[in-house]
């Protein structure tokens, strides 16, 4: 999950970039530290989220027992440089063996580098034992190679409380005209409807991703991946109906953190939150029950003619060319998507699985997972993932004004795709380099 600070509360671009020097230089002496050998049977696994490191001690002891190799989680501990410092360690001969990296854009810019292997044997074994999801394989794919493997599935729902839903005599929405219905009925009841926040400044991007998916699916897919223009009518309209639902006074502060919005719909004082199944443990540590007092479902389709989608999230496994257990990490690799590994990852984590075999983690996620099998649920990566990242971490940006700013739908789209334009011209011109 991306992270930064809160945009309007940056400094000065010349003292942020001097932080993020001093930053960084931290970080690559403590990276490059730790990225030691490791005693036979047993390769590091560096990722940039402390809360999963006993997610991934636990698939590590699964792993040992099935395939002889254990992980030892390493936490990177700042989610703003690790990327810089990660790219920065495959230079050198201390890159940690393992990575807890993202997919999709993000991925491929780190296969451009030379620095991580390709994993397209160990995809392909995995599918044809069942171990993984066929449809996620283009997320991990850079020129027909795969070069990662899913280590969780999260899937992008709306949470909300069942006993307030049915106090308010509430189903979850299965139109779109019923989810509007069920904003308007929480406002009614003096509870505020949805979440919104630019706290973090990555979550600027969840309400332009929800409301175009579900306005316009392919359209979504063609933006993210450059084939079409931010202003375009379809996009306008996308941030026309967030300004819609701001004017309602439907959103929370934009300042409301994620794990206050998870406690406030277990309390029942938040109508419904947007967000992904990561927030699980969130919920429960609020006194949520995944399934009982808490549950998700799929936002409708504004278009009813589209069919029907899910936004994934899903990180990548990745293994460096250049680590000091290159033969372990690589039969890890091989063995990260069986079926004993991938569960204890995920009951820990509480979270999807991109193993179809593995059970879901709880009720609530099994239900989701129902959903997307029965409705056959077309799978779209989230926003941070589709496109360049330099264009994606300065459109989050943009986005957070609109949120503070609803009225500059028209400058916001205009601003937005003159980056577009710069950015995707340096993207293909290295695609061809």
């Amino acid at each position: 999950m991306p992270g930064s600070r809160h945009p309007s509360l940056s400094p000065p671009p010349m003292a942020r970039r001097s932080l993020l020097i001093a930053a960084t230089a931290g970080v690559l002496t403590t990276a490059c530290a730790s990225a030691m050998s490791q005693p036979a049977g047993k390769v590091a696994l560096h990722g940039d989220n402390a809360d999963w490191r006993e997610p991934l001690a636990q698939a590590g002891r699964a792993m040992r027992s099935a395939a002889g190799i254990e992980l030892v989680p390493e936490v990177i501990p700042s989610l703003e440089s690790f990327e810089q410092v990660v790219k920065s360690s495959l230079r050198t001969r201390k890159t940690p063996d393992m990575l807890k990296y993202w997919s999709g854009y993000r991925l491929q810019d780190l296969a451009r580098t030379g620095g991580i292997e390709e994993l397209t044997d160990a995809w392909e074994t995995a599918e044809s034992a069942g171990w993984v999801d066929p449809s996620l394989r283009t997320a991990f794919t850079y020129r027909d190679r795969v070069y990662g493997l899913p280590m969780n599935l999260t899937y992008w729902v709306f949470f909300y409380n069942t006993e307030v839903f049915a106090e308010l005599g509430l189903t979850p929405p299965g139109t779109w005209d019923e989810f509007l219905n069920a904003c308007a009925t929480f406002k009614s009841a003096g509870i505020t409807p949805l979440h919104a926040t630019t706290d973090g400044r990555w979550p600027a991007f969840i309400w332009f991703m929800e409301v175009l998916s579900r306005q316009d699916p392919d359209f979504y897919l063609g933006l993210m991946n450059g084939r079409e223009d931010y202003t375009d009518p379809r996009a306008e309209r996308a941030l026309t109906t967030i300004a819609e639902f701001a004017e309602n006074d439907w959103f929370t502060e934009l300042d409301t953190n994620h794990t206050d919005a998870a406690a406030s719909v277990v309390h029942g004082t938040l109508g419904m939150m947007p967000a992904g199944t990561f927030m699980t443990p969130n919920l429960m540590a609020a006194g949520g029950e995944p399934g009982g007092n808490v549950d998700a479902f799929v936002l409708p389709m504004a278009d009813p003619d589209a069919h029907p989608c899910m936004i994934f999230e899903s990180s990548a496994l990745v293994c460096t060319v250049r680590g000091p257990d290159r033969d372990e990490a690589l039969e890890a690799a091989a063995a990260w998507l069986r079926p004993e590994v991938a569960d204890a990852f995920s009951s820990t984590l509480q979270d999807g699985s991109p193993n179809p075999q593995v059970a879901a983690a709880n009720p609530m996620v099994e239900g989701i997972v129902r959903t997307v099998r029965e409705r056959e649920l077309t799978m779209l990566n989230r926003f941070w993932e589709l496109g360049p990242p330099e264009l994606v971490e300065a459109t989050v940006d943009d986005l957070a004004g609109f949120l503070l700013n609803p009225s500059s739908a028209r400058s916001t789209l205009a601003t937005m795709q003159e980056r577009a334009d710069d950015a995707w011209q340096v993207w293909r011109e290295a695609e061809q380099s």
